[in-house]
């Protein structure tokens, strides 16, 4: 058997995608439009649009190219090895004591350039 040969976006592709877009704008707008009607209402007609939106994109070139890079992404995060509790509580101690040890740094750093002003300029508090 062949690999089938995965050819580029056509005009029908482009199409789908800008309809999409379109659709989803549409639904922005109906936001605007149905100012009279509730907010549920409203935000309904924006979802509705989003959602059908996405859907005509998701037909076109670039969605089933989106759609396989979101399944490749799911893949390799599977890949990942999470830190334990404990590995994620010492990480979280030793960042909390590198800010503050910068913080101290900076801030006598600060002092003494200050000094180092004033008594250059005679100038500063």
């Amino acid at each position: 058997m062949t690999e089938p040969v995965e050819t580029g976006a056509t005009a029908l592709d482009i199409a789908k995608l800008a309809l999409g877009i379109l659709v989803a704008i549409g639904g922005l707008a109906a936001f605007y439009y149905l100012g009279d009607q509730t907010p549920a209402i409203r935000w309904l007609a924006v979802l509705v649009g989003l959602g059908i939106g996405a859907a005509i994109a998701l037909q076109s070139h670039y969605g089933r190219e989106f759609r396989q890079f979101v399944q490749t992404a799911r893949v390799e995060l599977r890949k990942v090895v999470w830190p334990n509790r404990q590995e994620t509580v010492q990480t979280t101690i030793v960042v909390f004591v590198f800010v503050i040890v910068s913080g101290v740094f900076f801030w006598l750093l600060d002092i003494l350039l200050g000094w180092l002003t004033k008594q250059l300029t005679g100038q500063g508090s």
